[in-house]
């Protein structure tokens, strides 16, 4: 079984930087002001809704006890917000498709082909 790819903030960066073809710099600029905005909305209880993509939101989660696995003593666990990520219906639509499906295939055939190349 071959490792699912991962696309990380530098790739999110790498791509700004192809397509805008702006200087480095500003690309990560790019980046990392779109994750503060929305790292800072939902500090604030901001709902965060991306047409065609999602929404970001924080969910309450209760306090509850839980237990402490290494002994069995009991443990309360405080009440927190915790982010939540809803997918849009055409993201999910688009990930189940045919189109996606040759994407993904193309993405991991040209990754082996990197791979043989680093050799």
């Amino acid at each position: 079984m071959s490792k699912q790819p991962t696309l990380t903030k530098a790739d999110l960066i790498e791509e700004v930087l192809r397509v805008t073809e702006l200087p480095r710099k500003e690309s990560e600029s790019i980046v990392e002001t779109i994750f503060d905005s929305i790292i800072q909305s939902l500090q604030k209880g901001d709902k965060i809704e991306i047409r065609g993509f999602g929404s970001f939101r924080t969910r309450q989660r209760r306090g509850r006890t839980g237990r402490n696995p290494k002994t069995g003593e009991k443990v309360d666990v405080p009440a927190k917000r915790i982010p939540f990520f809803k997918p849009s219906k055409e993201l999910k639509d688009f990930v189940n498709s045919e189109e996606a499906a040759s994407m993904t295939a193309a993405a991991e055939a040209a990754a082996a082909a990197g791979e043989t190349h680093r050799s």
